[in-house]
């Protein structure tokens, strides 16, 4: 078994509240079969007890409640408020949230910046993100995916991490927008989680 820390799984339960409130929550928590979670927040601490299955099982009661449409835009609100929470929590340990950063030029803070969150889930939780790079793109493999952990869906199902990675380029480059976008999923049958990013902003 995989897990992220409470605290990140405290977070991803708070942002999708934010999201579909609390009843919404709370039904799609039973449907997935957490229904714990809905009585009791995971705690705010760094111990990994979330497990992966509690949000592959989350991201498969969207698909069954909403439909592939709808939980794709369930799934990237909820991805975005997640990032949100989390530059709060994490922004000073990855070394973003600093003057010093923010002042560099945007090209150099996009790749710092995806490397340092790379770096937060590779050391601080059990996903595995391998960070490939060309002159025009980001790719971001997730090697061992928690948002599809045992999801079998016919199109890639990672939208609240592409939702995350996209309110992560607008907040790095001062409200920017990025073409993002996964191409390849574990829950397709795929390697990897395969998410592409544009390294020039949308016109």
């Amino acid at each position: 078994m995989y897990y992220y820390p409470n605290r990140m799984g405290r977070m991803i339960l708070l942002a999708a509240e934010d999201v579909l409130g609390r009843n919404g929550l709370h039904a799609l928590l039973k449907l997935a079969g957490y229904e714990q979670f809905a009585r009791s927040l995971p705690p705010a601490n760094s111990d990994r007890q979330f497990p992966f299955s509690a949000l592959g099982g989350f991201t498969q009661a969207m698909l069954d409640m909403y439909g592939p449409r709808g939980a794709r835009g369930v799934a990237l609100r909820v991805g975005r408020v997640c990032f949100k929470y989390g530059i709060r929590e994490y922004g000073p340990m990855m070394g973003v949230a600093e003057l010093t950063f923010q002042l560099l030029p945007l090209s150099i803070k996009l790749e710092k910046g995806a490397k340092a969150l790379a770096d937060l889930f590779n050391h601080h939780t059990d996903q595995v993100v391998e960070l490939q790079e060309t002159p025009e793109m980001f790719y971001w493999h997730i090697r061992r995916c928690p948002v599809c952990w045992g999801v079998d869906a016919g199109q890639p199902a990672c939208n609240l991490a592409v939702g995350l990675l996209q309110e992560s380029l607008l907040w790095l480059s001062g409200g920017k927008t990025f073409y993002v976008e996964e191409t390849g999923c574990i829950a397709c049958g795929d390697d990897a989680c395969t998410i592409a990013i544009a390294k020039k902003p949308l016109e």
